[in-house]
């Protein structure tokens, strides 16, 4: 998970396998931009906005993008530590271009207004990590019923389709409990480069989700694989135990693949997830 700053160790073994080298990893470091993400064939005309969600501890600033016309299944996306940025309002609409209604939220909006990370996911996660730690299973789960009730007040949201929601890196737990939160509304669950997705705890993520009704894709991060082994295991007894479907697969990506600003982005194993993706919600969320 988000805990410590990768990026020396994942260069080291970016190189290892020949996915980049040190000249191509210094420029996305310095960089800190989003590479542009392939283009949706016949993707869907949107309409964008950046809104504002009351929530029981304030309001949150998010950006909200759906198809311009007709209704659409809602997708919560909760961001990485590095919060609501450039790279994942592109990923936002993409997945609108798609098809679905969706609300990319700030998850730091009580202690400040996007953007978080001053040089996006380029920024020593020493910065950013004080705000995740004013995070907590309660805010989690007070947000995700705040977000999915403002949600089904769009005219753009299909009320009669589940709500999706995704989450990346300390956002795969969000996402878990926001299923948790709203189980009869919460449809299709992904988590990509997840932390924390399993603890000792009795409020642990994955046993909160697995008493939803949700279908589960978990894309685990080859390092996070390698420092916890047994979390994949743990994940696929979890959810066969509670006869939920969940395609559960560790990527050669290193934690945080996804996101295009991220300096270990990797698009094969990035489109592979987002393929994965857009099957699980057109299952779960119909």
């Amino acid at each position: 998970m988000c805990d410590q700053d990768h990026s020396e160790q994942d260069r080291v073994e970016y190189e290892r396998l020949g996915l980049v080298t040190r000249k191509q990893f210094g420029m996305m470091l310095g960089a800190g931009v989003a590479m542009m993400l392939p283009k949706v064939a016949n993707a869907a005309a949107v309409t964008e906005s950046e809104v504002t969600v009351k929530t029981p501890d304030g309001t949150a600033d998010c950006y909200f993008v759906h198809p311009s016309t007709g209704t659409a299944a809602a997708v919560l996306v909760w961001p990485d530590i590095f919060g609501l940025r450039p790279a994942f309002r592109q990923m936002g609409k993409r997945l609108a271009e798609s098809g679905y209604s969706v609300l990319v939220v700030n998850p730091f909006y009580r202690t400040k207004k996007a953007p978080t990370a001053d040089k996006g996911a380029a920024t020593p996660i020493q910065e950013v990590l004080p705000l995740a730690q004013t995070l907590n299973e309660n805010t989690h789960m007070t947000d995700a019923k705040a977000f999915i009730a403002w949600l089904d007040q769009q005219p753009s949201v299909a009320k009669n389709r589940k709500v999706g929601t995704q989450g990346y890196c300390m956002g795969g737990p969000m996402a878990f409990r926001a299923a948790a939160a709203v189980p009869d509304r919460v449809g299709g669950v992904a988590s990509f480069h997840g932390g924390g997705l399993v603890t000792d705890m009795p409020n642990s993520p994955h046993l909160q989700a697995s008493k939803t009704k949700a279908q589960f894709l978990i894309c685990i991060a080859s390092n996070d694989d390698m420092q916890r082994p047994k979390e994949k295991d743990v994940l696929k007894d979890t959810f066969a135990k509670a006869n939920l479907p969940a395609e559960i697969e560790v990527y050669k990506g290193m934690h945080g693949w996804c996101p295009p600003d991220s300096t270990v982005y990797l698009e094969p194993d990035a489109e592979k997830a987002w393929s994965r993706l857009l099957v699980l919600y057109g299952k779960a969320l119909a």
